[in-house]
């Protein structure tokens, strides 16, 4: 239950750098996104606090910001144009193939 409980905590992970994104946009501030980036953070740290008690704190990090890392980057392609470059896409790949690696052998 705890590897679940850890990946909803890292697609909260996302929600924040969406909200940031989206909370400054044509020159000006818009609230809800900034307020639903802090909802995202508060559940993802409390989400992971509760994953930590039994997966040891450095798996539960790492996996916790690979699963953030990874999605804001595909977000980031798919809803703002952010370049998909094959030396970029390799690196997701080494992410993710660190975080399978990590839920493997831990």
């Amino acid at each position: 239950m705890a590897w679940v409980i850890l990946f909803f905590a890292g697609l909260m992970e996302i929600g924040w750098p969406l909200g940031l994104k989206y909370g400054w946009r044509d020159g000006g501030i818009h609230t809800w996104p900034l307020v639903l980036a802090v909802v995202s953070m508060l559940a993802s740290g409390a989400l992971l606090f509760l994953a930590q008690r039994t997966i040891p704190m450095g798996t539960a990090y790492v996996v916790w910001t690979g699963i953030g890392s990874v999605g804001a980057f595909v977000a980031g392609v798919l809803l703002f144009g952010e370049a998909a470059t094959a030396a970029r896409l390799a690196c997701v790949v080494l992410i993710v193939a660190g975080i399978v690696g990590l839920k493997l052998f831990s």
